[in-house]
């Protein structure tokens, strides 16, 4: 389900290395202590664990294999004489060794299905996505993310309106309604007919078409000298489709939503103070578009915890994506949640995952 990169491959094998390591007793021990943190935040003591065990074992020894547990760093002690919880190489371990995925309920899938499905693909290209991100952050009680590259809109209409002073205002209208405006500056001696001349040629040629499509197709012509344009027109033309096309996180949309989600289950002040730095986190968009960017070349699920990436250093969260494809297998944007580490993993991944293969079949 998920890509691997060399950093990820190098921790997969860690942790089969470390799953061998652990005889039968060892691992089911692990694994009631990680999933009681991921039911309940809460740590488990080695009394509670000797109940509750398929196999009969003493406290005491329950003790002994913890310190072992320990000793390998998949557990620790949050306080003198507490029980046991898992450290975040634990968690990972658990994550890629030992979580059984099951798959989402019929109501989920309904649920899904009936408001994507529902929704009028017809509106604001940014509000669409925004619903999506909105649908899944209810879902999974975490803060929906989408990040989708605004050149994946259909064009209808440009239009370059003079500003004086060798600057035009370049106007472009998707078939969504969505309109966004740059400014560019035109060559020196250009004739003010040269602007109608450059939205007529482009007009001509968008319909339809994505921004990427229509400046590969226009920037085409021109090189091959197919375009009926003089120098200077040409330049503004080129021009234009460069400046809406943007670089890096110019080109990308990035939508938040459901922050409040994060706040319902925040039962103490260290709880509180985690929150807090997640949502310095989320408002820190470059990161966030950095880190979301990873997850555009995966086939399938990626999950992020904590420290394994810096901008979850300090509030200790985690981050479940999958990228989303249009009708013709491109990459055109990411859809996840976020919240804390303590998800419930099994549910939320197949949930990711089918709204974002969902939503590509719906991409307007």
């Amino acid at each position: 389900m998920r890509h691997t990169d060399a950093n990820e491959m190098r921790a997969a094998a860690e942790a089969a290395l470390g799953l061998r390591q652990l005889n039968e007793r060892s691992r089911e021990i692990f694994k009631r202590i990680v999933e009681t943190y991921l039911a309940t935040g809460e740590p488990v003591g080695s009394r509670n664990l000797s109940r509750v065990l398929p196999m009969t074992l003493s406290p005491a020894s329950v003790r002994n294999v913890m310190s072992d547990l320990e000793s390998l760093g998949l557990i620790y002690a949050p306080h003198t004489s507490a029980g046991r919880l898992p450290t975040q190489t634990g968690l990972r371990l658990f994550i890629d060794g030992l979580l059984e995925i099951g798959d989402i309920t019929e109501e989920e899938r309904n649920q899904i299905e009936g408001h994507l499905a529902g929704s009028n693909r017809r509106r604001a290209f940014e509000d669409f996505f925004a619903e999506a991100g909105e649908m899944l952050s209810g879902l999974s009680r975490c803060a929906g993310v989408v990040l989708v590259d605004k050149q994946s809109k259909r064009l209808k209409h440009v239009e370059f309106v003079n500003l004086g002073q060798g600057r035009a205002l370049a106007v472009l209208v998707s078939e969504d309604g969505d309109v966004e405006n740059r400014i560019v500056h035109l060559p020196e001696g250009l004739p003010l007919s040269s602007l109608n001349e450059a939205s007529n040629y482009i007009n001509a040629r968008i319909g339809g078409l994505t921004l990427m499509e229509a400046r590969t197709r226009i920037e085409k012509e021109i090189e091959q000298r197919r375009a009926q344009l003089d120098e200077l027109t040409a330049r503004v033309v080129t021009e234009g489709l460069a400046t809406w096309s943007g670089s890096g996180g110019d080109r990308k949309s990035l939508i938040v939503c459901g922050r409040a989600h994060l706040l319902e289950d925040v039962r103490a002040m260290e709880d509180l103070e985690r929150i807090r730095l997640l949502f310095e986190d989320l408002d820190a968009k470059k990161d966030l578009i950095q880190l979301l960017g990873l997850a555009e070349g995966a086939e399938g699920v990626r999950i992020f915890i904590g420290s394994e990436n810096k901008l979850f250093s300090l509030s200790g969260s985690a981050l479940i994506v999958s990228p989303f494809e249009d009708s013709e297998q491109k990459i055109v944007g990411v859809l996840g949640v976020i919240g804390p580490t303590r998800l419930n993993y099994a549910r939320i991944i197949p949930m990711v995952d089918y709204t974002a293969r969902l939503l590509g079949r719906l991409v307007p």
